[in-house]
C-alpha cells in the first residue's frame, strides 16, 4: 500500500496537507527530519503514516499522559493498533504490552522519555526492530526553550545504546532559531531534512483587551459564547480558584486544573472538559500541553503569560479543527511584576553553575519584555508574532483586535526627545516608573530620595500624566528608540536609533485607539469578528444546520457509549462534510473527509441512517453558494 492509499484507507483524507508529504518521502528514504508545523497542521500524520509503511516498530517519545492516552485511543479508533508505555500503567501492564508490540502487535508505541532507561525496556527495543524514533514536542530538549524537560536529554542517551539507529524524526509548533539549531544539534539528528511550513494560526483571531475588572469581561464573554467550549488561563492557583467560585456561582458549567488540586480531581476534571460535560475549563500553565480537543472555540489568558512562547502555545490549543477561534490576553502592568517575581523564584530544571543562571534569568526577563511589548503595541499581533518567531507576515491581517480598531495618531517628537534627555542625564541608571515620575515632577518619597528634582529634566513633561509618559515610552522600547537591561531592574538606556530622534529629526507617532461608547465598542467586535472568520458550518442553510446538528446529538451518544470524547468518534469538519456532500450509501460516505475505512465500519451506519431519515434518501442542498 502507498502513502496516499494508507492516508485515505486509516484517516479518510485523500489529498496530504502543506508540508506533510515531504516530510513523510524523505522519512521514508531513511533520512533524519525535524518538522516545525503550527498546531493543527497534521504534524502526527507526518510519522504515522510512515510507521506504518515502514517494516519495523516506530517509538513515538512524548511529554505526557493525556497526549499518548488520546493519540492511542485515535489511531485504535482509525484501526492502527498502537500502545503507550508511562506511569499510568502498572509494572504488569508493561510488560504485557512489551511482550505484545515484540510479537508484531503494534506498529507504534507511544512512550514517556523517563520509560527508556528501565531495564526492561532497554531489552526489549535492543530485540527488537526499531525503524524510526520521533520526538514529539521536540522543543523540550532545548535548555534554552520554554518548556525545558531534563528527562528529554534522556532520549539521546538511549539512541546510542541501541544496536542499530533508526531514522530520527522530531516535531514542533513553537521553536525559535536558538530552539531549532537545539534540537538539530542536541539530538545529533544526521543532515536532517528541515521543514518550517510557518507559524501562522489564520484561523485564530488574536486581541489584547485592558477591562477594568477582568472577571466581569469573562462572564460577559461567556455569556455571549454560552455554547462553546473554551479554556482560561491565570497565572496563579489563587485567581483560578477565585475565578472558578464566581462562574460557578453564576451557573456556568465550568471546571478547573492546577497542581494544588489532587490527582484524581486533576483526570476527573480534565475528562469533564473533554468530554463536554464542563465546556469551560479555567486553568493554571499545568493543563494543556498535550490535549487534543479539536473543538475549543477561545483562548482566554487572565494574566499575561511569561513569554511569547508560552502564550502561542497555549492559545494553539484552541482552533485545533481549523475553524475559527479566538485568543484574547486581558492585561494589565501588575502581570508584569507577578511574572518577575515568578521567574526569580522559579524552581530551575536541570544542573547549572552561576554564570549559567545569570544567561537564563536574562533570557527569562528579555522574553517577558517581548510579550509585554506585545500587549502594548498597536500594529497588528499576528505580525508581531509571526516577527517574533523569525517569519515576515503581512502589515495588517484584518483578523486581530488592533487591525480591527480605529486608531487616530499622534506626533509626540517634542515629548520623546525629552525622555531621551532625560533618560540621558539620569546616566541611565533608573527604570520607566522613576523616569517618567522624574519627567512629570512628581513628589513621591522614593523620587525625594533618589533626587530627581536636582535634574535640570525634572518636570519637564508636567503637563502629561505619569501613564501618558509611560505609553510614549512603551511605544519608544517597540521602535527600539529606547531599551531596557535584561535583568530584574529593567533600567531604561538610550539605542543608537535615540540619536536619530535627537539629531536627524526622527519623528516619533503615536497610535491612540479612538474611544466609543462600551456598547459600541462591544457591537463592533463581534461584527468584524464574525465579519472575517467564517467557521466551515456557517456555509450550511437552515436545513443543514439542523441536519448538523442531528448528526452531532448522535455523536455525542456514540461517544457516551464508548467513553470517548466526541472529537475522536468525527470532527465537526468531518460532519459538516456530510450535510455538503449527502452521502446515501458507503462509497459516498467513504468520499466525506475524515471518514476512513475502520470509521465507517464502526460508525458509518448509524450516520448513513440518521442522513437518510432526515432526507427521505432525496438529495438536497443544504448549503449557501459562494
Amino acid at each position: 500500500m502507498n502513502k496516499l492509499d494508507t492516508l485515505k484507507k486509516y484517516f479518510g483524507y485523500s489529498a496530504f496537507r502543506e508540508g506533510q508529504e515531504n516530510l513523510i518521502d524523505h522519512i521514508l528514504q531513511g533520512r533524519d527530519v525535524l518538522g516545525i508545523m503550527p498546531t493543527g497542521a497534521g504534524k502526527s500524520i507526518c510519522y504515522q503514516i510512515p510507521a506504518l509503511l515502514l517494516p519495523g516498530i516506530t517509538l513515538v517519545i512524548s511529554p505526557l499522559i493525556s497526549l499518548m492516552k488520546d493519540q492511542v485511543q485515535a489511531l485504535n479508533q482509525a484501526g492502527i493498533h498502537a500502545a503507550y508505555i508511562n506511569s499510568s500503567l502498572s509494572e504488569s501492564q508493561i510488560s504485557k504490552a512489551l511482550k505484545l508490540a515484540a510479537g508484531g502487535q503494534y506498529k507504534i508505541i507511544y512512550v514517556a522519555p523517563e520509560r527508556l532507561e528501565t531495564y526492561e525496556f532497554m531489552q526489549f527495543a535492543r530485540q527488537t526492530e526499531i525503524s524510526m524514533l520521533t520526538v514529539d514536542e521536540a522543543h523540550c530538549i532545548s535548555q534554552w526553550g520554554q518548556d525545558f524537560r531534563p528527562s528529554y536529554l534522556k532520549i539521546v542517551q538511549f539512541i546510542d545504546r541501541l544496536e542499530r539507529r533508526p531514522v530520527i524524526s522530531a516535531f514542533t509548533a513553537t521553536a525559535t532559531e536558538n530552539v531549532k539549531e537545539d534540537i538539530v544539534c542536541v539530538l545529533g539528528l544526521n543532515a536532517p531534512y528541515v521543514l518550517v511550513t510557518g507559524f501562522d494560526r489564520k484561523n485564530l483571531y488574536f486581541a489584547v483587551e485592558t477591562p477594568a475588572r477582568k472577571d466581569n469581561y469573562i462572564m460577559d464573554y461567556i455569556r455571549e459564547h454560552n455554547a462553546e467550549s473554551g479554556i482560561i488561563y491565570c497565572t496563579t492557583r489563587k485567581n483560578v480558584d477565585k475565578l472558578y467560585g464566581r462562574l460557578l456561582a453564576e451557573g456556568v458549567a465550568v471546571t478547573r486544573y492546577h497542581a494544588g488540586l489532587d490527582g484524581g480531581e486533576r483526570r476527573q476534571n480534565q475528562e469533564d472538559f473533554i468530554y463536554d460535560k464542563c465546556p469551560v475549563m479555567i486553568a493554571t500553565n499545568a493543563f494543556g500541553m498535550g490535549i487534543d480537543k479539536s473543538n475549543v472555540r477561545y483562548v482566554i489568558h487572565y494574566n499575561m503569560p511569561q513569554s511569547l512562547e508560552n502564550y502561542y502555545q497555549e492559545a494553539g490549543r484552541a482552533g485545533r479543527d481549523g475553524e475559527r477561534a479566538e485568543c484574547i490576553l486581558l492585561y494589565s502592568a501588575q502581570d508584569v511584576m507577578i511574572n518577575r517575581f515568578l521567574l526569580e523564584h522559579k524552581e530551575q530544571k536541570g544542573e547549572y553553575g552561576q554564570e549559567e543562571l545569570e544567561t537564563i534569568a536574562e533570557r527569562d526577563e528579555e522574553r517577558l519584555q517581548m510579550i509585554q511589548y506585545y500587549c502594548l503595541t498597536t500594529d497588528c499581533l499576528r505580525e508581531y508574532i509571526l516577527r517574533y518567531f523569525g517569519e515576515k507576515g503581512m502589515a495588517q491581517c484584518d483578523n486581530c483586535g488592533n487591525c480591527m480598531r480605529e486608531y487616530e495618531e499622534m506626533d509626540v517628537t517634542e515629548a520623546a526627545v525629552k525622555i531621551i534627555t532625560g533618560v540621558k542625564e539620569m546616566r541611565q541608571r533608573y527604570g520607566i516608573n522613576v523616569t517618567a515620575g522624574m519627567l512629570a515632577g512628581e513628589n513621591r518619597a522614593k523620587l525625594r530620595e533618589y533626587r530627581v528634582d536636582e535634574y535640570a529634566s525634572f518636570g519637564s513633561l508636567s503637563d502629561m500624566r505619569e501613564t501618558e509618559i509611560k505609553e510614549i515610552m512603551h511605544q519608544m522600547l517597540i521602535e527600539n528608540l529606547l531599551a531596557v537591561t535584561d535583568d530584574r531592574y529593567a533600567l531604561l538606556r538610550t539605542t543608537d536609533a535615540s540619536e536619530e530622534v535627537l539629531e536627524y529629526g526622527r519623528r516619533v507617532i503615536l497610535k491612540r485607539v479612538k474611544k466609543a461608547p462600551q456598547q459600541e465598542r462591544k457591537q463592533s467586535r463581534r461584527e468584524k469578528s464574525s465579519r472575517t472568520k467564517a467557521r466551515t458550518s456557517d456555509i450550511l442553510n437552515a436545513r443543514g444546520l439542523e441536519l448538523f446538528e442531528q448528526l452531532r446529538t448522535l455523536r455525542t451518544a456514540i461517544a457516551r457509549e464508548e467513553n470517548m470524547p466526541p472529537y475522536i468518534i468525527f470532527s465537526d469538519k468531518t460532519l459538516v462534510d456530510m450535510c455538503v456532500k449527502v452521502p446515501l450509501g458507503k462509497a459516498e460516505m467513504l468520499d466525506v473527509s475524515g471518514v476512513g475505512e475502520n470509521k465507517y465500519a464502526r460508525y458509518g451506519e448509524r450516520f448513513l441512517s440518521v442522513i437518510m431519515e432526515y432526507t427521505g434518501g432525496i438529495r438536497e442542498k443544504f448549503y449557501f453558494d459562494e
